[in-house]
């Protein structure tokens, strides 16, 4: 009889929050919460311990903890309500805490992370930032305590599904290929770019995403920083790592080897598989996924990307031939100009121009240490807000 395993969630009221607590849902044997942690959706977040009660919540701002203590207290729930980034990372390598899926979006999901890689837990990665910001510090740390890291990311959790069973993956594999929808504009008229609205620009074609990583897949940035992630989780220089636009979402990714056999994981668009996935491994479990009808699907089409159509891709392309911390200047710039764009202060076709001068302004160099990485990623945020400030006051 196996113990179920403990989770930490971190991120629990978005939308890979909602879908790892379904599959808890699903499989209570195998599955319980122990910590659930969100930013500001305290509704959601009341529900989510009413139903699963956790140990331990965590909210980013006091007011916000006060209030959930009281109102998780009046329904007789004895779960403990903590506050802030300390209190995040406590959670993340608590010893009650088997498995921590990482869903915090954004570089705020940096330092959690990380503290639980340095616990040596089993970490179900679905923020990129981790490795986009920190990627040979945060292996060199996991390889050092012993960290188990699965991916979640659609794409990332096919190539790992692909690659298992081969002995040699770097020396054996030729190339990694990402696919990628496209978003909703893949067929939008370039010059009407200025017109986007942040509801177009969230409304992806195929995935049901919060509003941050929806923008981030319009501009397909989402597939530079996809990259950086592939190259650290899979050992694998950036040069052999490319992507194809595949609009029906359907072969999440491929790996072709050096005897050019092509292995691709098929699946219908629901992030609930590969998270079921990570959480089983090496076993399956029933993730509640509609199964994939082969016989409905009218074809699979595959088209190589534009990057006149996606400059922020081709800004993320050069920053990784850059290296060094040209990756998290490139990340730290692209959340603030997406925010920008969801509150209204700059275009759509604004958002790479902001990252490029961003880019311009600030140095890359060598990575040292976490507060070094903090410390960029603050200025960087600061040199994009005057940016926009300058330019579109």
């Amino acid at each position: 009889m196996h113990m179920p395993q403990r989770l930490v969630v971190l991120g629990s009221t978005g939308s890979i929050g909602h879908s790892t607590l379904d599959l808890v849902e699903r499989n209570p044997e195998a599955l319980v919460v122990y910590a659930l942690t969100a930013h500001r959706n305290m509704r959601k977040l009341f529900g989510q311990c009413v139903k699963f009660k956790p140990a331990l919540v965590v909210v980013s701002e006091p007011q916000h903890a006060i209030e959930l203590q009281f109102n998780l207290t009046a329904a007789g729930l004895s779960t403990e309500v903590l506050c802030g980034v300390d209190a995040l990372c406590a959670v993340a390598a608590a010893q009650e805490c088997d498995t921590v899926v990482a869903a915090i979006v954004g570089a705020a999901g940096l330092l959690p992370t990380l503290s639980a890689a340095t616990a040596g837990k089993k970490i179900l990665l679905a923020n990129k930032e981790a490795l986009v910001m920190s990627g040979a510090l945060f292996m060199k740390t996991a390889a050092e305590s012993g960290a188990k890291i699965l991916p979640v990311d659609s794409e990332h959790n096919a190539i790992f599904q692909c690659l298992q069973g081969v002995e040699n993956s770097v020396r054996d594999v030729e190339r990694l290929i990402l696919t990628a929808s496209g978003g909703p504009f893949r067929t939008r008229m370039l010059s009407s770019f200025d017109g986007v609205t942040p509801t177009e620009a969230c409304a992806h074609p195929n995935w049901t995403m919060g509003r941050k990583i929806s923008v981030d897949s319009a501009t397909m940035i989402n597939k530079g920083l996809e990259i950086i992630e592939a190259r650290w989780l899979f050992d694998i220089d950036a040069g052999y790592i490319d992507v194809l636009i595949h609009p029906q979402s359907i072969v999440h990714s491929m790996v072709v080897f050096q005897d050019q056999s092509v292995l691709a994981q098929l699946g219908n668009p629901d992030m609930r598989t590969p998270i079921a996935h990570a959480l089983a491994y090496p076993r399956r479990i029933d993730s509640g996924v509609k199964p994939l009808d082969l016989t409905s699907l009218s074809g699979l089409t595959f088209e190589k990307v534009s990057l006149v159509r996606y400059p922020c891709l081709a800004l993320a392309m050069n920053v990784i031939r850059e290296g060094g911390t040209a990756s998290a200047i490139l990340n730290a710039a692209n959340e603030v100009a997406v925010e920008a764009f969801l509150e209204n202060h700059i275009r759509f076709s604004d958002i790479p121009g902001v990252i490029e001068e961003t880019l311009q302004l600030v140095p890359a160099v060598a990575l040292n240490s976490i507060d070094d990485i903090i410390a960029l990623d603050a200025q960087t945020r600061r040199i994009s807000r005057e940016i926009i400030k300058s330019r579109f006051a």
